[in-house]
């Protein structure tokens, strides 16, 4: 193996993760994926003459393959599954290979992309986070430009339906955040009850690891009154603000068994209506570390 191969390959790594990582939610199946690209790499590297859209497409097809074994995973899960996020402490530098993995890559879009098929997902973040051409895209999945383009502008509909329909600034967020810890240590139902908007939508994954609702809450009251107890449960511990894939988030991350994080979006008029409660340890254990070097 040449000097050459590898730094090819490093130089391609933080992208490779980052289409892995979007293209399955998960932290370790996506280094899984890539590892996967770099032995083929070894093996092809001499007779490759875009080395950048040769990897992308390899990865991608893994990633396919990948996520439609995973799916068959989560089938299985104990309760709702949630992508694992990828934290870190709110005053780290970005850098440029984590703004290439924050750029949507919310935890939200990540959720509402689980309703795409495999070549679905590969062919909108290929073109829509990727900037890849539909002559690429049809050459990695083996369809038509045609076909590709009707995946992508169908992703995209349903994608526009499923996420939240208003994506406000970090400063709308990290304050909301702020009131929420507040009212719901002080368990005053009534400011908990004023924050969420009547048709909010929280959803929790304990993976039957932690112990976690094992179905979406909906609307505003069943939302306070679970999201209240839990907070009752854990005690006076205080979350802190951290990142959770580059947007601001609530997290008790001590290694214990009320390890949590929270990350929200709010509606046009500010109140929250979507809510990501991830207590699986399996995935805050991973999920606390840097996804090195792409996060």
């Amino acid at each position: 193996m040449t000097a050459d191969v590898l730094d090819i390959f490093e130089a391609e790594r933080p992208r490779l993760l980052a289409l892995a990582y979007r293209m399955l939610g998960e932290r370790a199946e996506a280094e899984d994926v890539v590892q996967e690209a770099w032995l083929r790499w070894q093996r092809h590297a001499g007779a490759v003459d875009a080395p950048g859209a040769w990897l992308r497409q390899v990865t991608a097809r893994l990633a396919v393959d990948a996520l439609r074994r995973a799916r068959a995973r989560r089938e299985r899960y104990v309760g709702p599954w949630l992508p694992e996020p990828l934290v870190a402490g709110m005053d780290e530098e970005d850098g440029a290979a984590r703004l290439a993995l924050a750029e949507e890559c919310h935890l939200a879009l990540l959720w509402a992309m689980e309703r795409l098929g495999p070549e679905e997902r590969a062919a909108f973040i290929l073109r829509r986070v990727f900037d890849a051409d539909y002559a690429e895209i049809a050459a990695t999945l083996g369809r038509s430009e045609a076909a590709c383009r009707q995946m992508v502008s169908r992703a995209a509909a349903r994608l526009r339906e499923a996420r939240p329909r208003f994506t406000p600034d970090e400063v709308a967020v990290r304050a909301a955040l702020e009131r929420f810890a507040r009212a719901a240590l002080a368990q005053d139902h009534a400011a908990v009850l004023a924050m969420l908007a009547p048709d909010v939508t929280a959803i929790s994954d304990g993976g039957g690891r932690a112990r976690a609702a094992l179905r979406p809450l909906q609307g505003a009251a069943e939302v306070a009154q679970v999201l209240l107890a839990v907070a009752a449960k854990a005690g006076r511990v205080a979350p802190r603000l951290v990142r959770a894939n580059g947007a601001p988030a609530l997290a008790v991350l001590e290694g214990g068994a009320e390890d949590v994080l929270y990350t929200l979006t709010l509606d046009a008029g500010g109140r929250i209506d979507w809510i990501y409660v991830m207590r699986n340890p399996d995935k805050l254990g991973r999920g606390a570390r840097p996804l090195n070097p792409c996060s």
